[in-house]
């Protein structure tokens, strides 16, 4: 039986018992959960382990690659920008990047970067692991590259290159790197850790993550108990699916291919990169901590006003993605809350990743939700753990 630690507040203990069913039935590995409730932590959960080779227990000093969730950060930091007046969304990208404004780019405004409506899923060309890791490389690419539809006319998810694409806006403007900009206006002000770019020293403290493994016979001609080893199996599979013109395939593996193999995600030099739409790390607390602070006091420090809540929870793209196909409202940066992107109830703003972590804000009940693993599911919408949780609090409150 897997040995669960940390804390619950009186009231919240069938959280805890969740928690730990997620273990017993619903195939975690190592996790950790947080929760902050008007700007006080009521909820810190770890268990499992970190390295099943190894054996090393999850504990409070385990760090977690997060994929998207990442975005969720990233966001944070650009509608910073935004309410302080330094950036305005609804301005033309070329205003603070002239070399993105051509190729029909021109007018794309930065909004339209946050909900993932420029059609830049991907780059013109091939591109290798090593020269993905080059953020000058990846930019000026996006900068020449043709979008894949109309910029404006639909939305699709961004799934790699969102994070290049706002991030570049955040560099442009505020002059530090999205890594830097996190680190100097929310972490260090909340004493929380979430690294875009992982300083070296503290690489030893992250959780590999472990590839989804399907059940036997799940997708056919992958082979039956074969793991989904990556993105580059996951666009086969949907190929399969959807047709050879999908687009979630090239958006996954963005940019040209260069993540195509799972492996990579636990390569250091990448947890070493500034990838802002995937290679964040951080933990539970840290993450819950974070969200919190976007919608009520955390010891001192609120990240958001009155008016960047109502903007950041209030959908601006609605219906079927172009990309995934099915429906995710999105408001600046963040996923809100749908069916397909289930939080808390209508108003929540955050983020899934890939495999299972999520982070969000409910401004309602100055609630701050994390959720961190090693074991991926399938899906980048949440999955059976996430849902329990989720239930489970919202059922205590």
């Amino acid at each position: 039986m897997v040995e669960i630690h940390g804390e619950v507040a009186d009231g919240f203990e069938p959280v805890r018992e969740v928690f730990e069913e997620n273990f017993e039935t619903r195939g975690d590995v190592g996790a950790g959960f947080a929760l902050y409730l008007e700007g006080e932590k009521v909820i810190d959960l770890i268990g499992g382990v970190a390295d099943q080779d190894s054996g090393e227990p999850y504990t409070p000093d385990t760090l977690q690659l997060v994929f998207s969730t990442t975005k969720g950060a990233t966001a944070i930091c650009a509608n910073l920008l935004a309410q302080r007046g330094e950036l305005d969304l609804d301005a033309p990208v070329a205003e603070y990047w002239p070399e993105f404004g051509h190729g029909g780019k021109e007018e794309v405004p930065v909004r339209w970067l946050l909900t993932h409506r420029s059609g830049l899923i991907d780059v013109d060309h091939a591109m290798t692991f090593e020269e993905a890791l080059e953020w000058d490389l990846v930019t000026d690419a996006l900068a020449r590259a043709t979008p894949r539809w109309e910029p404006g006319s639909a939305h699709g998810y961004h799934a790699v290159t969102y994070g290049w694409l706002v991030g570049e806006v955040i560099r442009r403007v505020s002059g530090r790197s999205v890594g830097t900009f996190l680190r100097e206006e929310v972490t260090d002000k909340l004493a929380a850790e979430f690294y875009i770019g992982l300083p070296r020293h503290h690489h030893e403290r992250v959780a590999p993550i472990y590839p989804f493994e399907p059940p036997a016979g799940m997708f056919g001609d992958l082979g039956d108990g074969a793991e989904l080893t990556g993105a580059a199996d996951l666009a086969s599979l949907l190929s399969m699916v959807l047709g050879p013109d999908n687009l979630i395939g090239p958006a996954l593996t963005a940019p040209g291919g260069a993540f195509a193999e799972m492996d990579v995600w636990n390569h250091p030099d990448l947890l070493a990169a500034e990838i802002p739409a995937a290679s964040g790390v951080t933990n539970a607390p840290s993450l819950a901590r974070i969200y919190a602070a976007t919608v009520t006091e955390v010891d001192g420090v609120r990240l958001f006003d009155d008016q960047t809540v109502k903007l950041v929870s209030t959908p601006e793209v609605e219906g079927p993605d172009a990309v995934i196909m099915f429906s995710i409202p999105f408001s600046h940066g963040f996923m809100t809350h749908s069916m397909f992107s289930p939080f808390g109830q209508d108003g929540c703003f955050g983020h899934y990743g890939a495999g299972g972590s999520v982070g969000f804000a409910d401004p309602d009940k100055k609630l701050g939700f994390g959720y961190v693993m090693n074991q991926m599911q399938l899906g980048i919408n949440g999955d059976p753990r996430t849902t329990a949780l989720i239930d489970a609090v919202y059922q205590v409150l």
